[in-house]
C-alpha cells in the first residue's frame, strides 16, 4: 500500500464511518497535511460516484440531494466529481446526457487545504449512506426516420413558449402563450400515440425522476401525481429524498415535466400576489396559507384533468391508449411492488384554499384537441 493511498485509508476509517465533528477534523488533518494524496482522493470521489450509478441513482439526484443537505460548496464539488468519473462510462441515453449538460461547470473555490478536505469527507459521508433505488431504463426510442427529430424541435418550441409566457409581464400575453404551449403538447403526445400503434416495433415504457422539494412538498407531490395521470402516466412518491418516478412512454414523460413546471410556476406567481393581498388587508403571511393554497390548487387542478381526460380522445384511439395504460400500469408494479398511500396534512387556512382553487380555475390547462 502506497503512502498516499495509506492517507487516505487513514482519513476515511477516521472519518467517514463516523458523523461526530471530532473524528470529521482528524481525518480532515491527515489530508490537508499531505498533498500528495491529492490525486488518490479524487480518484475515491469518481468510485463513489460510479457506486452511486449502480445502486440507481442519477446525476440530477445525486446533486438535488447533495443541494438538500449540504451546501453550494458540496454540489460542486460533486459536479466535479461526475464530469470527472463521466468518461468511464458508456452512452447512457438522452436524458442522462441532459442532466450531465445541466451540473455547474465551476470548481469550488479552493481555500486552505484543511477547509477542501473537510468538505470533501462531508460529501463522501453522503455518498457513503446512500441507499439504492429503483433502476430507471430509459425510455424506448422510435426507429430512426420515425420522426425523433420532429418531436425534438416540437418539444424545443412548447419549452420556448413557456418560458416566454412565465417571463412576460403582460397578463393577455401570458395566456395566450400558455394556450399555445398546451394545445401543442396535447397534440405532441396523441400523434406519438398514432404513431406507435401504427409502428412494426412500438416502443415500451420508461421512467423518470422529477424533485418534489421541501416546502409544501405534499402538495407538489398530488400535483405531479395529477399532471401523471392526465398524461397517461403512473408518479410514485419518494418523500424521504424529495422526488417522484413518473413511469411512461416518452412523449408523455415529456408532457408531464412540461406541465407539471408550468403549472407549478403559476401556482407560485397566483400565491405571491394573493399573499400581497392578503398583507395589503393586514394579515401576514402564514405557512398555513401557503400550504392551503397550494393543496387546494393541486386538488382543484387534478379535477379539471380528470374532466378533461374523459373528452381528450376519439374512439378510434381509446384501444392504442388503453394498451399503453395497461403497460405503464405493469412497468409500474414490477419497479413498485409495494406502495402506500398517503393522506395530505396540514390544510387548515380557510382563504388559503379559496386562494388556491381560484388560481388553479384560472391556470391554462388544456385538453388534447380531438383529432380530425
Amino acid at each position: 500500500m502506497s503512502s498516499t493511498t495509506s492517507t487516505v485509508e487513514r482519513a476515511f476509517r477516521a472519518a467517514l464511518y463516523d458523523a461526530t465533528d471530532t473524528t470529521l477534523d482528524t481525518g480532515a488533518s491527515l489530508l490537508a497535511s499531505d498533498p500528495a494524496s491529492d490525486a488518490e482522493l479524487e480518484r475515491r470521489g469518481r468510485e463513489f460516484v460510479a457506486t452511486a450509478w449502480r445502486r440507481g441513482w442519477q446525476p440530477a439526484d445525486l446533486v438535488r440531494l447533495v443541494r438538500r443537505d449540504l451546501d453550494d460548496v458540496h454540489v460542486r464539488l460533486i459536479s466535479v466529481s461526475i464530469r470527472a468519473q463521466a468518461p468511464d462510462d458508456g452512452s447512457r441515453g438522452p436524458r442522462w446526457a441532459a442532466q450531465l449538460d445541466e451540473l455547474t461547470a465551476e470548481a469550488p473555490p479552493r481555500t486552505d487545504r484543511f477547509s477542501h478536505a473537510t468538505a470533501v469527507l462531508e460529501l463522501y459521508r453522503l455518498l457513503l449512506r446512500l441507499p439504492t433505488l429503483e433502476p430507471l431504463a430509459e425510455p424506448a426510442r422510435r426507429q430512426p426516420g420515425s420522426g425523433s427529430g420532429s418531436d425534438s424541435r416540437m418539444l424545443g418550441r412548447i419549452r420556448a413558449l413557456l418560458a416566454k409566457a412565465e417571463a412576460t409581464g403582460f397578463p393577455e400575453e401570458a395566456e395566450a402563450l400558455s394556450a399555445k404551449a398546451q394545445e401543442l403538447m396535447a397534440r405532441h403526445s396523441v400523434d406519438e400515440a398514432l404513431l406507435a400503434a401504427r409502428a412494426p416495433a412500438p416502443d415500451a415504457p420508461g421512467a423518470c425522476r422529477i424533485g418534489v422539494e421541501p416546502p409544501y412538498e405534499q402538495a407538489k407531490a398530488v400535483l405531479l401525481d395529477a399532471v401523471s395521470d392526465a398524461n397517461h402516466c403512473r408518479a410514485v412518491w419518494n418523500e424521504p429524498l424529495c422526488f417522484s418516478t413518473v413511469v411512461g412512454f416518452e412523449a408523455d414523460l415529456e408532457a408531464v415535466e412540461l406541465l407539471y413546471t408550468s403549472l407549478l410556476v403559476q401556482a407560485t406567481t397566483a400565491m405571491t400576489k394573493a399573499e400581497a393581498a392578503q398583507r395589503a388587508g393586514g394579515r401576514k403571511r402564514t405557512k398555513a396559507f401557503r400550504q392551503s393554497f397550494l393543496a387546494a390548487y393541486a386538488h382543484r387542478i387534478g379535477s379539471r384533468l380528470a374532466a378533461a381526460a374523459e373528452t381528450q380522445v376519439t374512439d378510434d384511439l381509446l384501444p392504442v391508449l388503453a394498451s399503453r395504460e395497461v403497460a405503464v400500469t405493469a412497468a409500474t408494479d414490477r419497479m413498485f411492488p409495494e406502495t402506500v398511500t398517503t393522506r395530505l396534512r396540514g390544510v387548515s387556512d380557510a382563504a388559503g384554499w379559496t386562494e388556491g382553487a381560484e388560481a388553479a380555475d384560472r391556470a391554462q390547462v388544456r385538453s388534447r384537441p380531438r383529432l380530425p
